[in-house]
């Protein structure tokens, strides 16, 4: 049995080796560099670098690097172009074997920045499989109609194809049938475990400090692992290397800083070091007594007896958030670099007397790219540890908390060829965790645990003629659960002309880690999460589960049209394939029944994209059609986030001296429900015992659910969010900018969820018109 397994795991690999080995002995020399933004310093991200004459070129990536391997031996002129910018070009000698180092500086011209972004994103889409792959900008995001005047990562992630949130208020977010556990969020490389604050319009990331943002919605290859649905990856850019700059902003809602500078300035040819750090504070707890008391739920307050409430404390919104970055970097003249970074997010809801929620996670690390002059291999990694508390306490309920710590120590190197690129690496991470969780009869589920995984990937990359084609397999090993996952991926796209592109994508794909909000939750602020169990579990059926891991497979088909210079249109489809979730037994009525239940599901849909932009206009239009469903074994049913239609449409209009306008609506079908079939005297014995008399006691409201499960479906959700901006020029460094919004300008009573206990209707978010100002030096 070990041997056969052995045998799989070789199987597996061994291809993918022998084409690393063919890659590595092709002949020829290596052509590699830099290209930057003359004035800043900042990386050109996906420009064109090409050898002048020849038909051998490639793109630069997030860093502004590039290598072509396997140059033919001869005298060259290396050149690098990108929209917006002046032309360079320099005179090269290759040598069979040798390395040629060049960083080049580009000056920009006067067309502008979207048009620059544009021809980025086509260069990479002819020459990138990017399938269910959405490459986001800081640019991108401010351009999105602002909720409290500013702009965030949050607001954004909902805009994409795919993606849905649950509510403007502890709202989560789901990616093409994933709930929040299954998608993994990562900054610089580490897992953020909860990105998002309670009030629902914030993440923890500053827009200012994105350098890029990949989501991948399904389908991703092999260097990512850990989650069975999606992964968003976030990268930051290093602080200003040539002065001293910074912004400050404040809104109703909150106030935030960043301040940067170098710390050695950036000069043609050698090193530069820089530092930035930034810093958010909420004030929406404090404002919205005067500003918004109108959209607080004060009915709320009703089940608190407490005397010492204050009308004013009724009347505010009980959120409160601060969050702390900050980041130093370290670049040589060659390309190499390391980077430090740290932070540090709190979250706390506060319904005086009802209930309290505090949050914190902090951690730090250091990630590097090591660019050896003697070697056409690039070595990368990450070094990062972090720990995240919450807990919860209400008035008529137990305490809950959770608590993890995450370290992952990840290594890989990368190989360029002429038309190929080899990337392999490992991953080592642990998690510790502390949860402790008293369901509604007072049965305890509570886990202490500490967990290694040890992961390897290798991807392949393959251009030939109109194909590009990229076979991967990762190799995860879960030690706490005696498991080892082969995991083979593959992702192919055929550019048929240069306005047309087919795409497919698929694999497999596992992950240990469970969370304790269940997917039948419209509303739940209290984030936990556990690992895997390491006792049995049991399928819906009462057999005993192979193992016990959450697996999917997932398949991903479309194609891309450019139908005209400024116009794309991207459709999609996908299934992925849920053959077994974990989820902690909250209906746990004997000591003695197990703490965790499984259950299968299937999600599936198509998306579709219709993207225009030119200098001035941007207007995107989102489409998604989505089926999610789970089986626990008695029935098949919907999830509480199976939205059936989803449509977007986002416009921006630049106009007269800098004016911007801002528009973006947004339209859902109804949730899924469970029908009340009527109520009852919930009396709890446990007090008096036998002696309960149950025709004079009075106990809580029970509530009969419908058998069906989910069978109801919340009304249709529509929301238009505006804001205009205006940025008035001071010097050449700094400007202030004026931001007036409003979200749900029209006042849509669109419902969040139905308190049953309370027999009334609880709303999303009214309409909240405010005005922002942000000074930038």
């Amino acid at each position: 049995m070990k041997m056969n397994f052995m045998k799989k795991i070789v199987l597996a690999i061994l291809p993918l080796l022998f084409l690393s080995i063919a890659l590595m002995a092709q002949k020829g020399g290596t052509v590699r560099g830099n290209v930057y933004n003359a004035e800043t310093g900042d990386p050109i991200i996906f420009g064109t670098v090409f050898l002048k004459g020849t038909t051998i070129g490639v793109n630069t990536n997030e860093n502004g690097f590039f290598s072509i391997g396997n140059v033919p031996e001869g005298d060259y002129q290396l050149s690098a172009t990108y929209i917006g910018y002046d032309s360079v070009m320099v005179d090269i000698s290759v040598r069979a074997g040798g390395i040629v180092s060049k960083n080049l500086l580009m000056t920009e011209s006067s067309i502008q920045l979207g048009t620059i972004e544009l021809s980025a994103r086509k260069e990479r889409a002819r020459t990138e499989v990017q399938v269910s792959q959405v490459t986001v900008s800081a640019n991108q995001i401010k351009a999105l109609p602002s909720a409290g005047g500013q702009t965030d990562l949050a607001q954004y992630l909902p805009v994409l194809p795919g993606i849905i949130s649950t509510g403007d208020q502890g709202g989560q977010i789901y990616i093409r049938g994933g709930s929040p556990i299954q998608n993994r969020i990562m900054i610089d490389g580490m897992t953020i475990f909860n990105p998002f604050h309670s009030i629902g319009f914030f993440s923890v990331f500053e827009t200012e400090t994105i350098k890029t943002v990949d989501v991948l919605t399904a389908g991703f290859n092999a260097e990512y692992g850990g989650r069975v649905s999606a992964i968003i990856d976030i990268k930051t850019r290093e602080g200003n290397k040539k002065r001293f700059a910074g912004l400050v902003s404040a809104n109703p809602f909150q106030a935030k800083a960043l301040i940067e500078g170098p710390m050695k300035k950036f000069e043609e040819g050698s090193g530069s070091s820089s530092f930035m750090f930034t810093a958010k504070k909420s004030f929406i707890d404090k404002t919205s007594p005067t500003l918004y008391a109108y959209a607080v739920d004060t009915a709320l307050y009703s089940l608190s007896d407490d005397p010492n409430i204050s009308q004013k404390d009724k009347e505010r919104l009980p959120f409160e958030y601060t969050d702390f970055y900050g980041k130093f970097s370290f670049l040589t003249g060659n390309g190499s670099k390391l980077n430090l970074f740290g932070f540090n997010f709190n979250d706390r809801v506060d319904y005086i007397g009802v209930s309290t929620l505090d949050w914190n996670t902090f951690g730090g690390g250091t990630n590097f790219t090591l660019i050896p002059p003697n070697s056409n291999l690039v070595i990368g990694g990450t070094i990062a540890f972090s720990k995240y508390d919450i807990e919860q306490t209400e008035a008529e309920s137990d305490p809950r908390s959770s608590s993890i710590s995450s370290y992952n120590v990840a290594l890989d190197f990368t190989y360029y060829g002429l038309k190929n690129e080899i990337k392999y690496g490992f991953d080592i991470s642990g998690l510790d965790t502390e949860f402790e969780f008293t369901n509604f009869i007072g049965n305890v589920i509570e886990q202490s645990s500490n967990t290694p995984e040890v992961a390897g990937f290798i991807k392949f990359k393959q251009q030939f003629g109109n194909w590009i084609v990229e076979p991967s397999v990762r190799l995860q090993l879960y030690p706490s659960q005696t498991s080892t996952s082969i995991e083979p991926r593959i992702g192919a796209k055929y550019n048929a002309t240069d306005w047309l592109r087919f795409k497919f994508a698929g694999g497999l794909y596992s992950q240990n880690l469970i969370g304790s909000v269940n997917e039948q939750d419209v509303v739940n602020l209290f984030v936990g999460f556990l690992t895997g169990p390491e006792e049995q579990v049991f399928n819906p059926d009462g057999s005993v589960t192979d193992h016990r891991l959450q697996k999917a497979t997932h398949g991903v088909a479309g194609f891309e049209v450019d139908l005209t210079n400024n116009l794309e249109l991207n459709i999609e489809g996908y299934l992925k394939d849920y053959s077994q979730l974990i989820q902690i037994n909250r209906n746990k009525l004997d000591p003695q029944d197990p703490d965790f239940v499984t259950e299968k599901g299937q999600a599936y849909g198509g998306d579709i994209s219709l993207r225009y932009e030119t200098k001035s206009l941007f207007t995107w239009v989102t489409y998604a059609l989505s089926y999610v469903n789970r089986n626990d074994g008695e029935q098949e049913y919907p999830t509480i986030f199976d939205r059936r239609h989803n449509l977007n449409i986002l416009t921006t209009y630049k106009f007269g001296k800098k004016w911007e306008a801002a528009a973006r609506w947004n339209l859902g079908t109804g949730f899924p429900f469970s029908l009340s079939q009527g109520f009852f005297n919930e009396i709890n014995f446990s007090d008096e015992g036998l002696g309960t008399d149950p025709l004079t006691e009075n106990g809580n409201l029970g509530i009969i659910l419908d058998e069906k499960r989910n069978n109801g479906r919340l009304p249709t959700y529509h929301r238009m969010d505006i804001s205009l901006k205006k940025t008035i020029d001071i010097t050449k460094y700094s400007s202030l900018e004026l931001v007036a919004s409003a979200t749900n300008i029209y006042d849509r009573d669109n419902i969040f969820y139905f308190d049953r206990i309370r027999n009334q209707r609880v709303n999303q978010l009214p309409i909240m018109p405010s005005f922002g100002a942000t000074f930038t030096f």
